[in-house]
């Protein structure tokens, strides 16, 4: 899709080499055929939010995404891989970041409950204990690491825009369905964990002064019991996995990106950042 009559993406003229870091969020996991050459474990497709923003503002993707990683291994390297942030070079102009879900387990304790439903992992006594909820330690990780990339990106490409964007909705706000298979306690864990999640990285976005994308504030009309998901609930929907965006979902990050990088002249200016302030994350 062409950008918008009027549209002029700021600083990032055509064939601009933009980075996309992130994990499976960021990847397009299990959303088409893997991109060529790309590391089996690393799920990325032409339908993430990277590809789209790519094609619509007409940029060489250099996608350095991979399911399950955490931003340790955006800094550092991850057993063959390199560190996703190598791959931001001097002449980088963009740059975007979906990264610490898997720091604080916010994805993979959605998956923990399921065992209720199957009549063989029922009766283990794990089954009937809720993962614990991360403890500071691991928010103070997180948050440090994300300004971490942030400087990273700042001392390697001067000249590049830094987005970071933030977690699609997995919950509705107040009432559950059959896609979202958790007793309202283990909700209101992965809720309070989504909310501190998101803001981490909407503190860490603007006091770095890199463009927040609130994922989470756009979507929360679009999930995964919503009539037009974003994201899957459990079961996932088609060949997409569970707990993660759709391709419709990826399609309007890219849409959300693209209207903040190149804005029509005379739009109406973005909402201000929604912030929620969670719970203790102690028991």
């Amino acid at each position: 899709m062409a950008l918008p009559s009027g549209a002029v993406a700021q600083g990032l003229p055509a064939g601009a080499r933009y980075v996309a870091i992130g994990d499976s969020f960021a990847s397009g996991l299990q959303l088409g055929p893997p991109d060529p050459g790309t590391p089996p474990r690393c799920s990325r497709t032409a339908a993430s939010y990277g590809h789209l923003v790519a094609q619509r503002l007409n940029l060489v993707l250099a996608d350095a995404t991979c399911s399950s990683a955490r931003t340790e291994h955006v800094l550092g390297r991850w057993d063959e891989l390199p560190p996703q942030i190598d791959a931001v070079t001097p002449d980088t102009r963009l740059v975007t970041v979906t990264i610490g879900a898997n720091d604080v387990r916010y994805v993979s304790d959605f998956f923990a409950g399921l065992c209720r439903l199957s009549p063989e992992t029922r009766a283990k006594p794990e089954c009937a204990v809720p993962p614990p909820l991360p403890d500071q330690a691991a928010w103070t990780a997180l948050e440090a690491n994300l300004r971490l990339i942030a400087a990273q990106v700042r001392t390697r490409a001067p000249a590049a825009r830094l987005v970071f964007v933030d977690y699609l909705a997995l919950l509705p706000r107040l009432v559950l369905c059959d896609r979202t298979p958790l007793t309202p306690a283990e909700a209101a864990d992965r809720r309070a964990v989504g909310d501190r999640l998101r803001e981490v990285i909407a503190r860490v976005a603007g006091q770095e002064g890199a463009l927040l994308i609130e994922a989470a504030r756009m979507s929360r009309s679009h999930t995964p019991c919503s009539v037009i998901p974003w994201a899957s609930g459990y079961p996932g929907f088609g060949t997409g996995p569970a707990w993660h965006p759709t391709a419709l979902g990826h399609a309007a990050i890219a849409d959300e990106i693209v209207r903040r990088l190149a804005p029509v002249p005379g739009a109406t200016p973005p909402p201000p950042v929604f912030i929620v302030t969670p719970r203790s994350p102690t028991r």
